[in-house]
């Protein structure tokens, strides 16, 4: 993605359509875009998917039985009741040409071999992160940064104790031209808004390695 493409994207997300204005794939759609939001179990990356998407999520979530104790950490999350156990798809539209394919992956250590093919031919990524919890986010992380995949990190708000960004960036020690914001996973507004700070940080990534005319 050169930085004129990037140029494009950013404007197109900044006006993705409302729930209202939802409509098929055009048949001129003839640029896909992947990205992968990924993170630790219960951060919110099945409902960011759903809050954005302008069709009707593809989803493998499941109940959870007894199969799952002693292996996922329910304690900051114990109204959780349903897992994802392959990944979540979504799509955006951004004009007619240029759509924006959204996976979701799961989040529980037994199904992290997933992701390393999820990250393929992936355009960047989104790690969705809980504050009390920012350790469940180190593997995607380190994943990403061996891939050489482009990422953004979104704290997702559950509400309790507020840390300093600086503290969080410290935490999960991140490099100091990664992005660092917060958002509300279950707003299609917030959403849209972790989407376009990616592509912003993709445009800038691009224009630092585009030589000068």
């Amino acid at each position: 993605m050169d930085s004129a493409d990037a140029s494009e994207a950013t404007a197109a997300t900044a006006t993705l359509p409302t729930a209202a204005e939802h409509t098929p794939l055009s048949a001129t759609a003839d640029n896909g875009l992947k990205i992968v939001i990924v993170g630790g179990f219960g951060v919110g990356k099945t409902t960011m998917v759903r809050s954005v998407s302008d069709i009707r999520p593809l989803n493998t979530e499941e109940t959870m039985t007894q199969a799952s104790i002693g292996k996922d950490d329910l304690k900051a999350v114990p109204q959780k009741t349903s897992t994802t156990v392959a990944f979540d798809f979504g799509r955006i539209s951004l004009d007619e040409q240029t759509v924006l394919y959204l996976f979701g992956a799961p989040g529980q250590e037994r199904f992290w071999f997933l992701w390393d093919r999820l990250f393929a031919g992936t355009l960047g990524a989104i790690v969705l992160v809980d504050d009390r919890r920012l350790a469940d986010s180190w593997y995607a992380i380190d994943r990403l940064e061996h891939h050489g995949t482009p990422f953004i990190v979104a704290r997702n708000q559950f509400g309790g104790e507020e840390f300093a960004a600086e503290d969080v960036r410290d935490a999960l020690d991140l490099d100091p031209d990664v992005p660092l914001i917060e958002c509300d996973a279950r707003s299609r507004a917030s959403s849209k808004d972790v989407l376009i700070e990616l592509v912003r940080h993709l445009q800038s990534l691009a224009a630092a390695v585009t030589p000068a005319p």
